[in-house]
């Protein structure tokens, strides 16, 4: 990763990078970021806003902004669904990752947003990616759906340029020959992506998988293979859902699924506390 002078490691292991995002910390903590796919309304986005709250998840997620594959898919709300957004976060307190599909609309969705996200489609549009390196917000970065680590860790470059440190990647699956899932959740990414960058980095296996029944043993997978958090979209009623519907999980699973989360994690800092302070480690 010779290119990448900000984001890599550079042989330094203790250069982890924490981007704050109000009172959480993706890098330090487990963080749960859950919430629609798209804004269809204002009860829709509150009451989903509500129901991850009260289950633990620590940001909303919700699309204003809809980049879909037909044209005549829901494309979103736009400027009435960040508006919608900004309403679940004075009512949550949770604060809000939305994406942003344009370098013209960048600023004043930074009115709305607490992190800005950079979907798959637009992961190499060097345009956009500038635009929000020069804003200051934070950033989550989704790998492309046909790129390389090196061009992934190349994008983020472009936004740590601008002068923006608080890059977020998210894993959110790749193209393969598969097609019983939507994706290809490449989990060897988390691990790797820790060989060589200090970008914290979250898995999305909503987007990996495409299929409820899967989320849930994919997303403990992710966090014991090293993720700093998971993104999930969860809906108050997914049979309803305009987009995505197959992947979105319910308050009631999305709730049991925090709880295996919680407890994996306790855990994982056990192991993690025993692995210091054993006497064969203490003698190296």
């Amino acid at each position: 990763m010779k290119n990448c002078k900000l984001a890599s490691l550079h042989g330094d292991d203790h250069k982890r990078t924490v981007v704050a995002v109000g009172n959480v910390k993706i890098g330090e903590d487990l963080v749960v970021i859950a919430g629609p796919c798209g804004v269809e309304s204002e009860e829709q986005t509150i009451k989903t806003a509500r129901k991850v709250k009260e289950a633990g998840a620590h940001m909303l997620r919700g699309g204003a902004f809809k980049p879909r594959t037909s044209p005549y898919d829901f494309q979103g709300l736009g400027l009435k669904g960040l508006k919608i957004l900004e309403r679940a976060k004075r009512e949550t307190g949770l604060p809000v990752v939305t994406e942003v599909i344009d370098p013209r609309d960048v600023s004043w969705v930074c009115e709305y947003a607490d992190v800005l996200q950079i979907g798959t489609r637009n992961m190499q549009n060097f345009c956009l990616l500038k635009e929000v390196g020069r804003v200051g917000k934070p950033v989550l970065l989704k790998r492309g759906m046909y790129s390389t680590l090196r061009e992934w860790l190349n994008c983020a470059e472009y936004i740590l340029a601008e002068g923006n440190p608080h890059v977020i990647l998210c894993e959110r699956g790749i193209r393969t020959f598969e097609t019983y899932t939507r994706n290809t959740l490449d989990l060897s990414m988390v691990p790797s992506v820790r060989e060589v960058s200090h970008l914290p980095l979250i898995v999305d296996p909503s987007h990996g998988t495409g299929k409820a029944s899967l989320i849930e043993p994919m997303s403990l997978a992710a966090i014991a293979a090293g993720a700093d958090g998971i993104m999930i979209e969860v809906h108050h009623n997914p049979r309803e859902a305009l987009s995505d519907k197959d992947q979105a999980l319910s308050p009631v699973v999305f709730a049991g699924l925090m709880r295996k989360l919680q407890l994996l994690r306790s855990h994982m800092n056990e192991i993690h506390c025993e692995r210091e302070h054993t006497p064969q480690e203490m003698a190296l």
